[in-house]
């Protein structure tokens, strides 16, 4: 190994941010760029098809100027990027040897190509990798120059040579003539590819009997190591440009480079994006390869943290696949806005999109009634059923409409001039206060005070509390949801909010929309007390030698001011819920946490496709929250047996037993290490003592001589 790049392979990368905790760590250790250059460039060194890429030297590294760039020379018969290196001189200096003298001799040319450069990684909160760059090793044909044969020597090259490549990978190769003439004849200089990403097995047999006129071509692939987990927030990245088969310019890439086309990656495509490096390809007057040069390395991509825990996000979805065939769960931090999973079911593996999907696998993912492309999280949106009348309790208790002890009847039925609006319970439930009233999910109670409260107060308080808006996620195409009010009413229906359409909002029916997303932050903003958080989903943007460029701080969109007795009631109400004997979310209970939510169950779609969304949202710890939470649970078509209390709320007692039984875990671990670290720290001390004591018998005495003189002094100093 290079001594200059043995430290990089014990480097982490610190995360300079007050959100973060820890440095990034094993997994994001970087392999020395070196090494990894002449990977790229050299058919001597060879790399499994599976070995993580690491990257070059940033500009303006020091180590660049410590070790020479690697440099190439080719032969008549070398590829571009895949001849012998060498490092004999610096390649950032002009090369004599390469004229562009085609203005003076017809067939002479030198060709300046780019080398694509590695895609930074994206990686979670602590710093587990989510998406990578690796080495991919393509087996390649190289025509000799000049480029001079006959179609018929052409072919007869082509087919020798490609039946010697399936008999030395182990795998059939099926290319038309036409593929072949057309490559010859306007990409010849370069390597034709015969069979991609080689598997470890089929590079072990080439390279134990190699050919000639074969190559290896080593290329980077877009992987995702962890499959379909976290694919919708990752996105992919899929190939760039046009298709390489046209005739050879300057500036071509030696390989397809790719790009950000979904999720992080594409949000974030001109940070993962490198620089890339320039290869020089002279060819003399009668056509012949002169040289090849790499005179500019690629520079690679930036890596980018987000806030996810991947083994939380692994959990939500684990609860999911095993209890819902469509749903979302969103976990965020109540403090600060953090995202800490974002799970939409059924997931897509980013994998398949790499370098390209095939139209066989897209028409599948596209034809699956249950819709594995779309994340459900954030770009959809729901009636949010029973979850609303949360926020109607909030308006109705900070405007004054009603206090936490004022009491309003809970019969079977509450009528709105001709209409009758009914309660979910056929029993009447007699008089209650918001938490009772909340408790039970009483409709009656909430059509009466709904109106009490006003249309517009209920429309104005739901939008404070981040409802009916963007959160400011930094992916496309997010869901704004969507909250009735009197200028919506006007303009889709004629007419203003009625009295009839206040009551369907007062129980999250009608025109209300909600995202899983949304629900979660505007629950944080009732437990954190008026706080309606940003949701941070990426927290730094990392140079690849582990400078922090970019680092994104918490940040709230809104604010409003709860009131003390109304932030009480709230937290009494939703902690009723789960716990009383009343409430509809019992199987969210977690042992020892106090779990405070919301269910909801609304019907949505056209009458013949009627599907149920059930709901739970809420906070935990209810006193102090930690956690801010949605789940939703798309029933079947025609199913009404779809309810939040049996669907979705034990989908977040999944999740949250879970991630308390390993908090406990980890606080019981910590004080079993502090209190053996006190235990030893005092047997130390106590052999200190003896130790001193018996080196030093008068230590006692010493000690009394010199406190009396102490007090002495200070008697002298008082006088």
């Amino acid at each position: 190994m290079d001594e200059k790049c043995a430290p990089l392979f014990q480097h982490t990368a610190p995360l300079h941010d007050a959100g973060l905790r820890g440095n990034i760590p094993d997994r994001m250790r970087l392999a020395c760029p070196h090494i990894f250059l002449l990977l790229l460039i050299s058919s001597t060194f060879l790399l499994g098809a599976q070995e993580p890429v690491t990257s070059v030297l940033p500009p303006g590294s020091t180590e660049a100027s410590l070790v020479p760039a690697p440099t190439t020379q080719a032969t008549s018969h070398g590829p571009v990027g895949l001849a012998t290196a060498t490092t004999s001189g610096r390649t950032d200096a002009p090369d004599e040897t390469i004229k562009p003298t085609w203005e003076t001799q017809s067939q002479a040319r030198t060709y300046f190509l780019s080398i694509p450069a590695p895609r930074g990684m994206i990686v979670d909160r602590n710093g587990i990798p989510l998406a990578q760059t690796r080495i991919s090793n393509n087996l390649a044909l190289q025509f000799p120059t000049p480029l001079n044969w006959p179609e018929s020597r052409v072919m007869s090259y082509a087919r020798d040579h490609i039946r010697r490549a399936e008999t030395l990978v182990g795998r059939r190769i099926t290319l038309s003539d036409e593929f072949i003439l057309k490559h010859y004849k306007n990409r010849g200089v370069l390597p034709m590819d015969l069979a991609n990403d080689l598997s470890t097995e089929e590079l072990l047999r080439f390279q134990a009997r190699p050919a000639e006129g074969l190559t290896l071509r080593p290329i980077y692939v877009r992987m995702y190591p962890n499959g379909a987990l976290a694919g919708h927030i990752i996105g992919y990245a899929g190939r760039a440009g046009r298709a390489l088969d046209e005739v050879v310019q300057n500036n071509d890439p030696i390989f397809p480079d790719s790009q950000g086309r979904e999720g992080i990656e594409q949000a974030f495509n001109a940070q993962l994006t490198g620089k890339s490096g320039q290869v020089n390809l002279a060819f003399d007057a009668d056509g012949r390869k002169g040289s090849e040069k790499i005179t500019i390395p690629p520079q690679p991509g930036q890596n980018v943290v987000l806030a996810l825990d991947i083994k939380l996000q692994r959990l939500c979805e684990d609860v999911l696949s095993k209890n819902a065939k469509r749903g979302a769960i969103v976990i965020v931090d109540a403090k600060n806005g953090d995202v800490l999973a974002m799970a939409s079911w059924p997931v897509f593996d980013p994998n398949q999109f790499v370098p390209s999907i095939s139209p066989e696998v897209f028409k599948v993912l596209q034809d699956d009634p249950n819709v594995p492309l779309l994340p459900r999280a954030f770009r959809s949106a729901y009636p949010p059923g029973s979850t609303f009348k949360t926020f109607v309790g909030l308006a109705a208790l900070e405007t004054g409409t009603v206090t936490p002890e004022s009491e309003f009847p809970c019969p079977p039925a509450f009528s709105v001039g001709n209409l009758v609006f009914r309660n979910w319970k056929k029993s009447d439930a007699g008089s209650l206060n918001f938490v009772g009233a909340l408790t039970q999910s009483c409709n009656t109670w909430f059509y009466n005070v709904g109106i009490k409260t006003g249309g517009d107060q209920l429309s104005e308080w739901a939008m404070k509390c981040g409802l009916g808006s963007k959160t400011g996620l930094p992916l496309s195409s997010e869901a704004p949801g969507r909250i009735p009010t009197s200028p919506y009413m006007q303009k889709v229906y004629g007419r203003p909010l009625l009295k009839g359409d206040v009551a369907n909002l007062s129980i999250g029916q009608g025109d209300t929309l909600i995202s899983p997303l949304q629900m979660a932050l505007s629950m944080a903003a009732v437990g954190n007390g008026g706080v309606v958080l940003k949701p941070r989903l990426v927290l730094q943007v990392q140079s690849f030698d582990n400078r922090v460029l970019i680092g994104y701080e918490p940040m709230a969109r809104s604010y409003f001011a709860m009131k003390n007795s109304t932030r009480k009631a709230m937290r009494k109400a939703l902690l009723g819920v789960v716990e009383s004997g009343n409430g509809t979310a019992g199987k969210a209970a977690v042992p020892d946490v106090r779990v405070g939510g919301k269910t909801g169950t609304a019907q949505w779609g056209p009458k013949n496709k009627e599907r149920t969304a059930a709901w739970f949202a809420g906070i935990a710890p209810v006193d102090e929250p930690k956690y801010a939470f949605s789940a939703l649970y798309e029933g079947e078509v025609g199913n009404d047996d779809v309810h939040g209390g049996t669907q979705a709320a034990p989908l977040i007692g999944k999740v949250l037993r879970e991630v308390y039984k390993e908090e406990k875990a980890k606080e019981k671990a910590a004080k079993e290490a502090a209190k053996a670290a006190k235990k030893k720290q005092k047997a130390e001390d106590a052999a200190a003592v003896a130790e001193e004591a018996e080196s030093n018998p008068d230590r006692d005495g010493l000690l009394e001589e010199e406190r009396q003189k102490e007090i002495e002094r200070q008697a002298q100093d008082e006088n």
